[in-house]
């Protein structure tokens, strides 16, 4: 039976490697999002903006979507930069700046990553679901490895931060790999259903 095809709908490079790698196993043909497409993120929760992405860019492409939004919440900073963490500056680097600079006068340094994924076909919702992991933010950047805000999160039960992790450690534990691991019955019963 021929493959099937899935949008992702991203143009974060970072993004694509790790869905790629986590759909290895589906019998997806993966695409990208089309260039330029500029969707406006208006929704107040990672699940509402993971639905927008989603419907948009089946309805463009005429093919499954699979949108996730994903963020960064610091407590101390009331949440913040939440849903705004991609456009909390212009470049990793500076996003990293800011939020080590504002968090300087708290000693709660508790946070968490979530993960909100959507498919969608055409204009149905088919899938939703919602990864987390628990962390704290570190003092300075450490490791080398992920992107985003990966340096300075370190995930509680392991002491390291998502950029000292290899890609299965960090697949294991992060909010992406919750979330997939959530999705993945949810894709297996929708191809069957798909299939019949």
């Amino acid at each position: 039976m021929d493959n099937l095809s899935l949008v992702i709908a991203s143009g974060n490079e970072g993004k694509i490697r790790e869905f790629k790698k986590l759909l290895v196993d589906f019998p997806f043909d993966l695409l990208i999002q089309p260039v330029g497409l500029e969707i406006e993120e208006t929704g107040n929760t990672f699940r509402e903006n993971a639905r927008i992405k989603a419907l948009a860019v089946s309805q463009k492409t005429g093919h499954l979507a699979l949108a996730d939004d994903s963020g960064l919440s610091v407590e101390a900073l009331g949440g913040a930069p939440g849903i705004y963490s991609s456009r909390y500056a212009s470049s990793d680097k500076e996003r990293i700046e800011k939020l080590l600079a504002e968090l300087k006068p708290f000693p709660n340094r508790k946070a968490k990553f979530e993960c909100a994924l959507c498919i969608a076909s055409g204009e149905k919702v088919l899938i939703e679901v919602s990864g987390f992991c628990e962390g704290q933010i570190t003092f300075f950047p450490k490791g080398g490895n992920g992107f985003g805000y990966d340096p300075i999160f370190e995930v509680s039960e392991l002491g390291k931060t998502f950029a000292e992790m290899d890609n299965v450690k960090k697949k294991h534990f992060g909010h992406r790999g919750h979330a997939f691991k959530l999705l993945k019955p949810e894709l297996k019963k929708l191809l069957n259903f798909i299939r019949k």
